[in-house]
């Protein structure tokens, strides 16, 4: 796991005290820690009147608008058609309505800066994790029990939280409201989740104990990655295709019979081009009641750049006009090697009951590799653990995306200007602009050709992939980063000019201005955390203290009660 490297869960009497987190200089409010994790805690039964409900949301402060607790009624029950009987666990995703800040607010974005791309909290979206139980209950009208437990949170820990739940939630439906303030409290006590540190995460009298091997009752191997082998093996010979697909930002939906299948397999697409980030929206489930069904199935205009996973019959007549179909029956291991199957057009999509397959008229750019093809049977025809399996595929993916991005990330590191033409008395210089052309030239001696042994159209796909929202998405984090190293660089500089001697032979006017800007930009620094050497912050109000207290006294008593804006 790029985050902990791995979690454990071990048996424990009592949770003991966590080791003190960074930040804890900001005074920690009641369920700032709960924050940190979670969003709430979220029951939605089944009313015969009123139909998906939410009937319990804790803790009782949590605010959810009308509309987002709408998205959450309908996405935490399977469609009617899946008939899930027994206990089904899935994930969903949905817009936030509105935004809110917590006292916790910017030590967890310094902390979200630091971790990778597929850790990173969702800003404008909610990851919804469900445990539905539906069961025969001949004392009940309708003559079924069904309700969810449901985890809202802004953290894609799929694995994480799937794990959470398969252990809070068959004694929740026993013990009701009292055992989930008991759990809430239990994630009250975590520390916040900070990449690099060993973690103990109490939750009802288990401790989820990260990166740290110990003698372990369960074992993850990550905190957010799906069964992506599982997941792949209905579309098994058309892995590579999906990662163009997905890579270009293309539109694509994903056909399953139940939520767990549709969200498994959508994640697992997003998740094969890290660390690259997806940088379009994705609903792993996604129903005929979301507030964005109009807009994503409208026929007036394209598909958008979004990856769908559906389960209810309507959508096969209802998306018929999107280019990339991918329909998954019931996904289970392979006993066998799997048969090739061909890509499938897509006016042979009829009905959900279509066969399992990739409907689309999409040809890959690239030739295809063989090779996975046959490490994957091999591991099939040798009974090879399915974690293996997928750790060979996530390594495949991972080289691939690579070998496609360091062309790219080594000509925009050629658009940075050199340090010696950073003056401290100029505004820090600008990045040169990005040339379609000139990366394009780039190609010929320094490839993907130099990391990856696969023929075909390398240039055709980066030139679909620069109209891309991932290619705007990525281009915008990089352009981002710097701007915020040349600005870095830029106080620097300044840190290592005698401002005091500055000072002194420009008039009182000039100097006043000086220890404003240098004001603003330390302001700027710690607000943007900008990647500095350590002691630059310190240096720099040193100069201007000493600025400061060479100025009349009248200047001083201003200057020092003066902050930033």
């Amino acid at each position: 796991c790029a985050l902990w490297g791995r979690l454990n869960c071990v048996s424990a009497e009592a949770p003991g005290e966590e080791t003190a987190a960074p930040g804890q200089c900001l005074s920690l409010l009641p369920w700032d820690r709960f924050s940190a994790w979670l969003h709430c805690v979220c029951v939605v039964g089944f009313d015969l009147e009123l139909g998906q409900a939410v009937e319990v949301i804790y803790p009782q402060h949590s605010k959810l608008t009308d509309k987002e607790k709408t998205s959450i009624c309908y996405l935490s029950f399977p469609d009617s058609n899946s008939g899930c009987l027994g206990d089904t666990q899935f994930c969903f995703r949905f817009r936030q309505s509105s935004s809110r800040r917590l006292s916790l607010h910017c030590m967890l974005d310094q902390l979200d800066r630091d971790l990778p791309v597929s850790l990173k909290k969702d800003s404008a979206y909610y990851y919804g994790y469900v445990y539905f139980r539906q069961v025969r209950d001949k004392t009940l009208k309708r003559g079924y029990f069904q309700k969810s437990l449901v985890l809202i949170s802004k953290l894609p820990y799929i694995h994480l939280f799937h794990t959470v739940l398969r252990h809070i939630a068959p004694e929740y439906f026993v013990k009701n409201e009292p055992f989930l303030e008991a759990v809430c409290s239990d994630v009250d006590h975590w520390p916040p989740p900070v990449p690099g540190k060993t973690l103990n995460l109490p939750i009802m009298g288990i401790i989820m104990k990260v990166n740290e091997d110990t003698q372990i009752s369960i074992a993850l191997p990550t905190v957010h990655e799906v069964d992506l082998f599982r997941c792949f093996c209905p579309v098994f010979f058309h892995i590579q295709m999906l990662w163009e697909l997905v890579l270009l930002g293309e539109p694509v939906v994903v056909m399953a019979p139940s939520p767990s299948e549709s969200s498994d397999t959508v994640l697992a697409l997003v998740s094969c081009i890290s660390p690259l980030k997806y940088c379009s929206d994705f609903r792993p489930y996604f129903t005929i009641h979301d507030s964005e069904f109009k807009e994503y199935t409208t026929r007036t205009q394209a598909p958008p750049s979004v990856i769908l996973g559906v389960t209810n019959p309507f959508f096969a007549k209802t998306l018929q006009h999107w280019p990339h179909i991918v329909r998954i029956g019931e996904i289970k291991l392979p006993g066998e090697v799997p048969k090739q199957v061909k890509v499938k057009k897509l006016k042979n999509l009829k009905t959900l009951d279509s066969k399992p397959g990739v409907y689309t008229s999409y040809k890959p750019y690239l030739n295809r590799d063989e090779e996975i093809i046959k490490q994957l049977q091999k591991g099939v025809q040798q009974k090879r653990p399915a974690e293996a399996q997928s750790v060979i595929l996530r390594r495949y993916f991972l080289e691939l995306t690579q070998s496609f991005i360091i062309p790219l990330e080594r000509y925009v590191a050629s658009l940075m200007p050199l340090q010696k033409s950073i003056s401290p008395w100029k505004s820090p210089p600008q990045l040169r602009q990005f040339s379609q052309e000139d990366f394009m030239k780039t190609l010929e001696k320094a490839g993907p050709q130099l990391t990856s042994g696969l023929k075909g159209d390398w240039i055709g796909l980066y030139r679909h992939f620069l109209k891309s929202p991932n290619f705007n998405g990525w281009f915008r984090t990089r352009r981002k980063e710097m701007t915020q190293k040349l600005e870095a660089l830029h106080l620097e500089a300044l840190c290592n000019e005698d401002l005091l001697f500055w000072s002194q032979k420009h008039t009182e006017v000039e100097t006043v201005d000086l220890v404003l800007k240098l004001k603003n930009k330390l302001f700027q620094a710690d607000r943007e955390h900008l990647p500095m050497k350590p002691d630059t912050m310190e240096k720099l109000q040193m100069h201007i203290d000493t600025i400061i207290l060479a100025l009349p006294d009248d200047l001083q008593d201003i200057l020092l009660k003066t902050g930033t804006t």
